[in-house]
């Protein structure tokens, strides 16, 4: 696959996540049925919906390490009382930095600012940029520098709870 393709199959699935995230947080839905209705109203290529599926799953998997995450880099904002939409979205950027491997830093955070433009309020996009900025500021002081190598550093932050 290209990497203009992917790209584009990847910008889909995001917002895709995002929006079956914020179904599953609402109303308590498993991954799969979130995705239902999107596939139903919109013309969803397989690779999209696959790797949207593999980041909602991998939310919900890890949901526990990831807000505690958030908790840490937006400590004045309980998790529960975070807009619901700035919430999965940073929910699914954090998942991506951090567990999946070989997908750059930049384009996920700068995604991550785009789908607060588009879903969020008008501060969205600011608040996901700096809680996303202080992740993998932290993993780079930790580490060796390298963020967009496979997110070991942050993966280990997470892991450990700081």
């Amino acid at each position: 696959m290209t990497g203009e393709r992917a790209s584009h199959f990847r910008r889909k699935s995001r917002a895709l996540a995002v929006q079956a995230l914020y179904e599953m947080d609402i109303a308590g839905h498993p991954a799969e049925s979130s995705f239902s209705w999107l596939v139903d109203e919109n013309d969803v290529p397989k690779e999209s919906l696959d790797y949207a599926l593999e980041l909602a799953k991998g939310v919900a998997d890890r949901l526990v390490e990831i807000d505690q995450q958030i908790r840490q880099h937006a400590p004045l904002w309980p998790v529960n009382q975070l807009p619901v939409v700035d919430r999965n979205i940073l929910r699914q950027a954090i998942m991506e930095i951090c567990f999946v491997p070989n997908v750059p830093t930049k384009v996920v955070i700068n995604e991550a600012i785009e789908l607060a433009k588009t879903f969020g309020s008008e501060s969205s996009p600011r608040f996901v940029n700096g809680v996303l900025g202080s992740l993998v500021d932290e993993a780079q002081r930790a580490g060796n520098g390298e963020i967009d190598s496979t997110m070991t550093e942050a993966e280990n932050l997470i892991q450990e709870g700081n």
